[in-house]
This record gives structure tokens, C-alpha cells and sequence, in this order.
């Protein structure tokens, strides 16, 4: 992944030494980022979903990662398995949703702060239409890619 995609500034080997070195991720927080990236505009995958398509860690250690690091990548697109909106950052994600048409279940009157839900059966994503860049090994991103994930519910 790209250092501009994160930061918004490209690094320079021809850059004043003044400059700070950009922090490097651990390799895992690496794959679930690039995996965030991979994910196309109105369709969503879970934690589980993004660690099992890595093969690696479980539902925790991808939301630690997408908690810590994610700000960079497109965050809202990696979500909990019941299509609840991030606590504390519902209305930025409900506008990120609106802009890229992701299917949306309006919420009962009855649901506090009648917040939508994420229509997970519509805006699940399995990874399928992505190039095939050498199956396990990887692909153009570097991201491992063994079979999409099974859906869970």
C-alpha cells in the first residue's frame, strides 16, 4: 500500500532530512489495510470476513488494527457482522454509506436513535472480481487471496 494513500503525502528519498520517518505498520495491520482498500465502493466485509480471507487472526485482531490504523483507508467498509454502524462514528460512516449507495435497512422506531443498519445480505462482499495475481501467493496488492469467505451470519 501506498504511504500517500494514508498520509497524503508521498515520501521523497530527495526529501529534507529534517523530515520525519513515516511509522511502519506491523506486516498483519499491513494486510488487513490493504485488504480495507481492496474493498469496492457500496459493499462491505466483516472483521471475521477480512481474517479469514488473510487466513490469519480472527474478528479482535482486524477491528484492533482497523481501531489503531485504519483512518487512512476507507474504514466504514469493514464492519461488524450484524450491520450496526461503528459506535461513535455512526453519522460519518451513514454518510460514507449515502455517498456510495451501500444497502442500508432503515431502523425500527423502536431502535434507539432509529439508526440505520447495514443491509449486510446486499452489501457483503466476498472478494470475487478481483484480478487473479497467483492465488495463495498473492495478488497485484500483495495481499494473500486464498478462496473467498465463506458468509457468516
Amino acid at each position: 500500500m501506498s504511504e500517500q494513500s494514508r498520509t497524503g503525502r508521498v515520501r521523497s528519498d530527495d526529501a529534507a532530512p529534517e523530515l520525519p520517518e513515516y511509522p511502519e505498520y506491523p506486516e498483519y495491520a499491513e494486510r488487513v489495510l490493504e485488504v480495507a482498500e481492496l474493498i469496492p465502493p457500496g459493499r462491505v466485509m466483516t472483521y471475521g470476513d477480512v481474517a479469514e480471507w488473510l487466513e490469519e487472526g480472527g474478528p479482535r485482531q482486524v477491528g484492533r488494527v482497523m481501531a489503531l490504523y485504519g483512518g487512512g483507508v476507507p474504514w466504514w467498509r469493514v464492519v461488524r457482522s450484524d450491520g450496526a454502524l461503528l459506535p461513535g462514528h455512526e453519522l460519518r460512516a451513514l454518510g460514507h454509506y449515502r455517498d456510495e449507495g451501500t444497502p442500508l435497512r432503515q431502523a425500527s422506531r423502536a431502535a434507539q436513535g432509529h439508526m440505520p443498519k447495514l443491509d449486510m445480505r446486499r452489501a457483503r462482499w466476498d472478494g470475487s472480481g478481483l484480478p487473479d495475481g497467483g492465488g495463495a501467493e498473492g495478488d497485484a496488492a500483495g495481499v494473500a487471496r486464498p478462496q473467498a469467505p465463506e458468509a457468516h451470519t
